[in-house]
């Protein structure tokens, strides 16, 4: 599930024709996990544009791998609108949220790319704090370029742990 590459980047050499490649790899990569932050901060802020931004129009959001840990079955969303749509509805006015992402690891291959990562994911009824969800998901990236950005095309998230009550958020067979 993890891009295990020995290395960061592919292109190595110092030489200047190759210093125009490094830099436009390293490019690439503040671009590719730039779009898993807008995934992140986008839900934390409850800011439609900035998740968005996040998802190529196609896109699809498959939760379900993590919520199988706790009983959950929420459908594959399919399409920006959509996982846009379902995932603020769900939680604007009910649900603080906040999203660390950390190990992240990159794989480009001409204009599609392979990202994984770890997503620390803190849930918190607004109106009752004590009730929350801490979630450890490995996530699971592909992301198309867009210009000079790229987006998620699929992403696929797991669990490694989580501690607290999970379906005071997502339910048992509800959509994420």
């Amino acid at each position: 599930m993890f891009v295990t590459r020995e290395s960061a980047l592919s292109a190595h050499s110092t030489q200047s024709a190759d210093m125009t490649a490094v830099v436009r790899e390293l490019r690439d990569h503040a671009e590719i996990l730039d779009a898993l932050y807008r995934f992140g901060l986008g839900q934390d802020l409850k800011d439609e544009e900035l998740f968005a931004s996040a998802f190529a129009a196609e896109a699809e959001l498959d939760f379900r791998p993590a919520a199988a840990r706790w009983g959950g079955r929420p459908p594959l969303m399919s399409g920006r609108e959509v996982i846009v749509s379902t995932i603020l509805a769900m939680f604007t006015g009910r649900v603080d949220t906040t999203h660390q992402i950390t190990n992240p690891r990159i794989s480009v291959d001409g204009d599609t790319a392979r990202l994984t990562a770890l997503v620390e994911a803190q849930h918190l009824l607004t109106a009752d704090h004590a009730t929350f969800a801490l979630l450890k998901n490995p996530y699971d990236v592909e992301l198309v370029r867009d210009g000079e950005r790229w987006v998620i095309r699929r992403m696929r998230i797991h669990n490694a742990w989580y501690t607290g009550d999970p379906t005071a958020f997502f339910g048992r067979a509800e959509a994420v």
